[in-house]
């Protein structure tokens, strides 16, 4: 029985992974990828297979989530499956993992930056100091959850930050940007008004976070609903109780407004 090795890329470029990384993707008889979860902001597929010097097959969610090309390539010999960021931070990949592992083929994780860690990093917040992670959907006809919303509530009620993650439509080439999901963040405060939002609060927004062309910004929901943060892909934290350290992180990196300093 082969070996199946998860991979995970960081956030930028292909030179930003780890040097065991690069050396187990040039190891491996095949390499399978995808791009649904996220996406290395600063390279291309023809670039990331240039820095590694293999053909890299990527998969769309469908046949990642019930294809079996993957498997079938760990029963044969030593197969490879990338990501970008860290491989298990998807419940998707979490499956596949487990698929193997009950087929008898044995799983190795190679990890990547996150941006779990970087976000925080990026803005200078404590990493502990965060609560469950959100994802903001795309509105659907018919399909409006309160769920993200409700839950960053939860997270503020116990001083947490929240991250917030922003949907991707990687087929469609859809990115959600800061300024959409913070639009949904004030329609929901509009329908459900749990007090999350108001014009005292202060939002973070991230573009590109690990990469050169990284952008911060922090302020009132006004402010980030019309901020242009250029392109893919971004991010929001809805911060908690902020230490002074905290605070002043986001008025010296972010351009936050002084008066947190004093809250």
């Amino acid at each position: 029985m082969g070996q199946l090795i998860f991979v995970g890329l960081g956030l930028s470029r292909p030179q930003d992974m780890s040097v065991r990384a690069l050396q187990v993707l040039r190891e491996c008889d095949e390499v399978f990828a995808e791009f649904y979860t996220s996406r290395l902001i600063d390279a291309t597929e023809e670039e990331l297979e240039g820095f590694i010097g293999r053909k890299v097959t990527v998969l769309r969610r469908s046949e990642v989530e019930e294809g079996d090309a993957i498997i079938k390539a760990a029963r044969r010999g030593k197969a490879a499956f990338m990501v970008a960021g860290d491989p298990m931070s998807a419940t998707t990949h979490v499956d596949l993992r487990l698929r193997a592992v009950e087929e008898g083929i044995d799983t190795e994780l190679v990890h990547g930056v996150s941006i779990f860690t970087a976000a925080a990093a990026a803005f200078g917040l404590q990493p502990y100091k965060f609560g469950r992670a959100v994802t903001i959907p795309f509105p659907e006809p018919g399909y409006l959850p309160s769920s993200p919303y409700e839950n960053i509530l939860e997270n503020r009620s116990r001083g947490l930050h929240t991250l917030v993650l922003l949907d991707i439509r990687e087929e469609e080439g859809r990115y959600m940007t800061a300024a959409e999901a913070v639009r949904w963040l004030m329609d929901a405060e509009s329908r459900l008004g749990g007090g999350l939002l108001d014009e005292e609060a202060v939002l973070c927004a991230g573009a590109r976070i690990g990469s050169a062309q990284q952008r911060l910004l922090a302020g009132p929901p006004s402010l980030l609903a019309a901020a242009d943060m250029g392109p893919p892909l971004h991010c929001l934290i809805v911060p908690g109780r902020l230490h002074f350290m905290e605070a002043r992180a986001l008025v010296r990196l972010a351009s936050a407004p002084e008066r947190i300093l004093q809250d």
